[in-house]
């Protein structure tokens, strides 16, 4: 697939998951990462929430155009398994104008899509998966951080929710003198 760039070469990429099996998790206990999947797609599902916000908040990413052709097929490999290709607009933050950004959106087909879970029993296994690239949890917290830190509305309150339960998941283990590592349970 040919990258879309703009008139100077440069490439932009959203930054933003599922079941993880290769990164948070393994193939035997999967992580769980953020998907991105359609609005039409979210209104089928029973959730936990009541509503989903109207914006997504996230990073886009500039690669240059010498990394263009490289970025591209790295993502291609790695995310066209369940994901869709889109270009969407991205709306900085400062007000600059959009930038036209590739994004990978999740579908319900892919077997690795989940759906909604009890946040609790899903705060449990983030709380106990880790993978190659590290603890579940720790991309959970990074993430809650990262939107939290973006601008005053850019928090998410389903990651903010999963995040304030495994942190509570930490304290009880914590000061429990028979907790286990909770990555061996």
């Amino acid at each position: 697939m040919a990258a879309d760039t703009t008139d100077s070469g440069e490439f932009w990429l959203y930054g933003y998951g599922d079941v993880s099996e290769d990164h948070r998790g393994t193939p035997e206990a999967p992580g769980r990462v953020v998907t991105l999947i359609e609005r039409s797609y979210w209104e089928e599902l029973v959730d936990h929430h009541d509503s989903a916000p109207d914006n997504v908040w996230g990073v886009a990413y500039r690669i240059i155009p010498e990394k263009v052709a490289e970025v591209k097929e790295y993502l291609d490999i790695r995310e066209i398994n369940g994901y869709s290709i889109h270009y969407a607009p991205f709306q900085p933050a400062d007000g600059a104008p959009p930038i036209r950004t590739l994004v990978y959106i999740g579908t319900p087909s892919n077997e690795q899509f989940v759906g909604p879970q009890d946040p609790q029993e899903l705060a449990e296994h983030i709380f106990r998966s880790q993978g190659p690239s590290g603890l579940n949890k720790d991309y959970l917290l990074s993430l809650d951080t990262a939107l939290n830190d973006l601008t005053p509305e850019s928090g998410d309150i389903h990651i903010h929710d999963l995040a304030e339960r495994v942190r509570a998941l930490e304290k009880k283990t914590a000061h429990s003198p028979t907790a286990q590592n909770p990555t061996s349970a």
